[in-house]
Order: C-alpha cells, then sequence, then structure tokens
C-alpha cells in the first residue's frame, strides 16, 4: 500500500538520523575519554579503537528504545504540521491502521534489538571486560620504568624494580616498601609479576624467591622471612567491574539462573526490546491525542513519561537484585503502567465526547427552566 510504504520510509529516515547522531555524540565522548585514559598510561594506545567499537555495541541497546521514540515524534510531528494526518483521517485512513503500520515497523526494529540486546551487546561487554582487565595489567608493567620506584595504593606501597619486561609481564630484581598499622615492611624478591583474580578481581603482585621484613621504623627487632612465593594485594576490585562480569554473561547462562542478580539482568534485557514496542506505540497515541496542539507539546510529554518509565525500571531492577520484590513481579509491572498508559490515550477521544455529551445534558434542563 503506498500510504503504509509511505509511512515506513518517513520512520526510516528519521530513526536511521537519530541513531546516527547519538552514535556520533557517544563515540566522540568516549572517544575522548579512552585517549586520556592512553594519554596517562592506563589503556595501551593500540586498544582505544578496538575498546571504542565494543564499548559502542554494549551501550547501543540503551538508545534504541529513546531513538525510535523521538523518530517516531519526528515523523509524525511534520506529517502533522504539514496537515498529512487530517488528509489521511478525512481519506479513511484510521487511527487503528495507523497504530497497525508503527506496530509493524517497530516488531522489525524490536528483532534488530533483540539480536543485539540478548547477543552481541552480552559478548560486546565480555570482550571489555577482558580488555580492562588486560589494560591494568600492561599498564602497570609499562608503567615501571628500571631504576625508578612507583607508588600505588596511595603511597602505601612503593616497587623498585631493576628491571621489566612488558612482552613477558614480569620484573626482576625487585624492591617493595609496604606500610600497614603503623609497622614498615620491606620485600625483596629476585623475580615478580601482576596478577588479577578472576574470581574477585583485586590485583596482586607474585613475588618469586625472597625475603620479607617486618618491623618499626627506629627499632631492631625486625622479623625477617625467606619465602618461596608471596602475594600482596595492590588494589581491590571495583563494584563496576563485577556489573560488567554480569552485564557480559550470556543470556542463555542466565536465563536459567535462580540468581536474583541473573534474573535482574535477564529481565532488564527484555525490557529494553518491550521498551521499543510500547514506545513506538506511545508516539503515535501521543501525535493523534495533541495534533491540534502545539508542535512541541508532544515530545513534552512522550520525552516526560520516558524519562519517569526508564527510572522504574532502574528502580524496579535494583529492588529486583537486593530480593526487595519476587522476580515474578520484577520489571514487568513497569511495563504494565505504560500499557495502561496507552489504553488510556488510544481511548481519550472517546472519553472527551462522553464527558463533553454529559456536560451538554446536565445544560440542557437548566435553559429549559429558564425559558419557562
Amino acid at each position: 500500500m503506498i500510504i503504509q510504504r509511505y509511512i515506513y520510509t518517513e520512520l526510516l529516515q528519521k530513526l536511521a538520523w537519530i541513531l546516527s547522531l547519538l552514535i556520533l555524540v557517544l563515540a566522540s565522548n568516549r572517544f575522548v575519554g579512552f585517549l586520556a585514559d592512553a594519554a596517562e598510561g592506563h589503556l595501551p594506545a593500540d586498544m582505544v579503537f578496538l575498546m571504542l567499537g565494543f564499548k559502542m555495541l554494549a551501550t547501543l541497546p540503551k538508545i534504541l528504545p529513546v531513538s525510535i521514540l523521538v523518530a517516531m515524534l519526528l515523523a509524525f510531528s511534520r506529517m502533522a504540521s504539514d496537515r498529512e494526518l487530517v488528509i489521511l483521517a478525512a481519506a479513511g485512513v484510521s487511527k487503528l491502521f495507523q497504530v497497525k503500520v508503527v506496530v509493524r515497523f517497530a516488531l522489525v526494529f524490536c528483532f534488530f534489538v533483540s539480536v543485539i540486546t540478548l547477543y552481541l551487546a552480552p559478548w560486546a561487554e565480555k570482550n571489555i571486560h577482558e580488555l580492562k582487565q588486560r589494560a591494568r595489567q600492561e599498564s602497570d608493567i609499562s608503567g615501571i620504568a628500571p631504576g625508578q620506584f612507583k607508588e600505588f595504593s596511595q603511597g602505601d606501597r612503593v616497587v623498585y624494580v631493576q628491571n621489566a619486561s612488558v612482552e613477558k609481564g614480569s620484573m626482576e630484581e625487585v624492591f617493595l616498601q609496604v606500610r600497614q598499622d603503623g609497622k614498615l615492611g620491606v620485600l625483596t624478591s629476585d623475580s615478580a609479576r601482576f596478577k588479577i583474580d578472576e574470581k574477585s578481581g583485586n590485583k596482586y603482585v607474585i613475588f618469586s624467591e625472597g625475603r620479607r621484613y617486618v618491623g618499626e621504623p627506629g627499632l631492631l627487632d625486625y622479623q625477617i622471612t625467606e619465602y618461596e612465593k608471596y602475594a600482596i594485594q595492590t588494589e581491590s576490585a571495583k563494584a563496576s567491574t563485577i556489573g560488567g562480569k554480569i552485564a557480559g554473561l550470556p543470556t542463555s547462562e542466565i536465563f536459567s539462573s535462580d540468581n536474583k542478580v541473573h534474573q535482574a539482568e535477564f529481565q532488564w534485557r527484555i525490557s529494553l526490546i518491550i521498551s521499543c514496542l510500547l514506545l513506538s506505540i506511545l508516539a503515535i497515541l501521543l501525535m493523534q491525542s495533541h495534533a491540534s496542539e502545539r508542535r512541541y507539546t508532544p515530545f513534552i510529554i512522550g520525552i516526560s513519561i520516558y524519562l519517569i518509565y526508564s527510572n522504574l525500571l532502574s528502580i524496579a531492577q535494583t529492588l529486583l537484585k537486593r530480593d526487595a520484590i519476587p522476580s515474578i513481579i520484577g520489571l514487568w509491572w513497569v511495563h504494565l503502567i505504560l500499557i495502561a498508559i496507552l489504553f488510556l490515550l488510544y481511548y481519550l477521544p472517546q472519553i472527551r465526547y462522553m464527558i463533553s455529551q454529559d456536560d451538554e445534558h446536565q445544560l440542557i434542563p437548566a435553559e429549559d427552566s429558564q425559558e419557562r
């Protein structure tokens, strides 16, 4: 049908324009941040573009719902300003037909979103986590210059290395000074290497074949210990790293899990897909209900509803992670609220008509009594 193809073309053009703009803005922001990390030595230069690509793929599901909402609002607001919606209604194209066209377009878009959200984004998150671990390890080794001191843990740990190999990730002739609980500890070792624990995410220095001296400065009662291997924690895992590991889990793994955190992550991924469909319907209903008003009115209402809806999803996800609500309720109650709003907007003209009819019936007896 010509009208259907015309609406599809209009929606696709606006969606491509909005997505390109958002991706460009986010990519520019992320790229500047990665360049700053590379300049400070926290990220190897050869990882910048690789990290940027994975980061954009992982962030894409979060911007797709708002992209289709804005694209729908732009397309139909342009049609409303050019009186095309009025012409379509006069030609017999009903509101239900327009909703069906939008739903068909949104379902195809939701399939695209589901592939990214359920498979590609977790894969990208997993690669980001692995690249961060590798970058942390390489930045530590590359940041240590032979014959110079380097501080860790805000100066509580000081490392001196005679020789360092970035390729092998090892150090030779190592000296370490540790301050803890008012005591001073000194370690000497033939070799050492950095290691990140996969489960906890904590960073350690593993010393091999050396001695450890522990005591209070100014006193002579030092404890001397010879060791074969000795590990010292230099940094603890961050919460964002743990969150990145969960976001990088395959969908098939968290789907069958009884863990509340995994269930919250799975429902969040499904919610991103559902939100694309619901927000698409919201856009067309807002334009139908406020077509006669100013052009920016549907945008204000639509973006306000989206912000509330998105925040409620985040709150519901947090509550589910903390086991404050059962998983059967989870994030689904937020979608039910939006569905109720959609039904209200769809039947809003009938509700207005019924209210106006009631007002007319109330005015008629009053006019009759005045004539008498």
